[in-house]
């Protein structure tokens, strides 16, 4: 099926959020007929893989590719990238945190920007996962010198051809808008909605919430630093 948008769904033991999930991303299809929904299920074992089958089995604007083994939220991104073949793609987290209904309040801007993102703005989190999120999103703003508000809303709308232009590594998944800005392209921030999480566990730590973001900042900043960059000023004889 061709379209226009593909939403990327990266899955890991969430087979309580599959079914809600599906009802509210079915609802947004339905008013969006250019838009296609693309699974990936990364190495579950809670027995979200059959849910999502049963769905992709039941709608053909669904689909899936399934990993061997859990490899991490940026490993599912990239291959969703990878298997994308609509002019822009899309991303949302399976935990219903954020939903499909705002999809359509990004989907006004993408035809201006490289990529169209939500920031989370009435969080409804624990305090100590709003406190480790305030600290590594300051300490990232500081050391990138960026105005994003939150990088790691798992809601954005992105041109594709810039999104596999992006050198994906582990951690990337929450530097999307840092990558589209070195790769010269603009961004465009959204308020959306946030939900408590509808059912199963976070797959995040109070360490590997702040560790990870910390060490992968200054990894990025080496990435700014270091970027390539040149100017001619005469040129003769090529083409």
């Amino acid at each position: 099926m061709e379209g226009l948008l593909t939403v990327l769904v990266p899955v890991y033991n969430e087979r309580d959020c599959i079914g809600p999930l599906a009802l509210a991303l079915t609802e947004f299809l339905n008013a969006s007929s250019s838009t296609k929904i693309l699974f990936i299920n990364d190495g579950s074992t809670d027995g979200s893989e059959a849910a999502i089958e049963a769905i992709c089995g039941a709608d053909s604007r669904y689909g899936f590719i399934s990993f061997i083994q859990n490899k991490g939220l940026s490993t599912a991104l990239k291959a969703g990238i990878d298997h994308c073949n609509t002019p822009f793609v899309g991303y949302i987290d399976a935990d219903l945190q954020t939903h499909p209904a705002d999809f359509p309040k990004l989907i006004e801007f993408m035809n201006d920007y490289d990529l169209v993102m939500g920031y989370r703005k009435d969080r409804k989190d624990t305090l100590i996962k709003k406190a480790s999120s305030t600290i590594a999103n300051s300490f990232r703003q500081w050391l990138l010198k960026d105005d994003i508000i939150d990088t790691g809303c798992p809601l954005k709308i992105m041109r594709t051809d810039l999104a596999k232009q992006m050198p994906f590594f582990r951690g990337m998944h929450r530097f999307i808008p840092n990558m589209v800005m070195l790769l010269g392209g603009s961004v465009k921030q959204v308020p959306v909605q946030h939900f408590p999480r509808y059912a199963g566990q976070a797959k995040y730590n109070l360490m590997n919430r702040m560790t990870g973001p910390f060490i992968d900042s200054v990894a990025f900043r080496w990435m700014q630093k270091s970027k390539i960059q040149y100017t001619i000023s005469r040129k003769a004889g090529c083409r």
